[in-house]
């Protein structure tokens, strides 16, 4: 286990990695906000959510296992590459949907629908997430370091928790408050199930991420421990 600074060397999967982060965020805020979906569930009842809740956990899925393999450095490189994505799939949307249609062309109101996020919305989500993934990942790393990278499942689960919990509690209010799209007093409401929901979908992934953390940590003979890791999120540095 490497316990001092980390190593300058290649990964073979840490890009890999790197890439299905990105994608995964990226398709959250474009495929996502779109769709509102509603369920019956047993025990529950009918649930209704926007469609982006399927998403969002998978990235904290892969934040989890970049810090538990890669360290808290590595992973902050991939945040600020997410953030950088986020805000390029953020412009290219508006100008996209800006562009005057063809007058053949009848899919323009459709087309507005599914991608013409608000910047209020956009920008909500792009804060919110800067805060919760880097929240994620310093509990994580943290929690490695109590735990003596024990338990997996109390790390993983207990960052999300962290993370997720920020990411509710800045994004809905930025991206709704006062905006007549719901009721102000449905916010709390509309918080603590989304909230809840992508914390049940970390539990369930939570095999997952155990198998792909030990695939990797084999594989790349890493498992990082950040005792002497600078925090700051505003560096690029590993």
């Amino acid at each position: 286990m490497k316990t001092d600074n980390h190593p300058q060397k290649s990964y073979k999967y840490y890009d890999l990695v790197m890439v299905a982060f990105v994608v995964i965020l990226v398709c959250s805020n474009l495929i996502g906000p779109a769709k509102i979906a509603q369920m019956q569930l047993p025990l529950i009842g009918t649930a209704t959510f926007g469609a982006g809740v399927l998403f969002f956990p998978i990235s904290y899925v892969f934040g989890d296992v970049l810090t538990e393999v890669y360290g808290y450095a590595r992973s902050r490189r991939v945040i600020w590459a997410g953030f950088g994505g986020l805000i390029f799939a953020s412009i290219m949307s508006y100008v996209v949907v800006a562009l005057p249609p063809a007058p053949f062309w009848k899919n323009q109101a459709a087309y507005e629908i599914a991608f013409g996020n608000t910047w209020r919305i956009a920008l909500a989500s792009m804060v919110a997430y800067f805060c919760g993934e880097f929240v994620n990942s310093f509990v994580l790393a943290k929690m490695k370091i109590l735990t003596n990278g024990r338990w997996l499942w109390t790390r993983t689960i207990g960052s999300t928790l962290f993370g997720e919990g920020v990411d509710s509690l800045l994004f809905y209010p930025l991206a709704f408050f006062h905006s007549g799209i719901f009721p102000d007093s449905l916010l709390p409401a509309v918080m603590l199930t989304q909230f809840l929901g992508k914390v049940a979908v970390e539990v369930v992934f939570t095999p997952v991420t155990y198998w792909i953390v030990g695939a990797l940590k084999r594989s790349e003979q890493e498992d990082y421990y950040d005792r002497d890791t600078k925090f700051t999120p505003f560096s690029l540095r590993t």
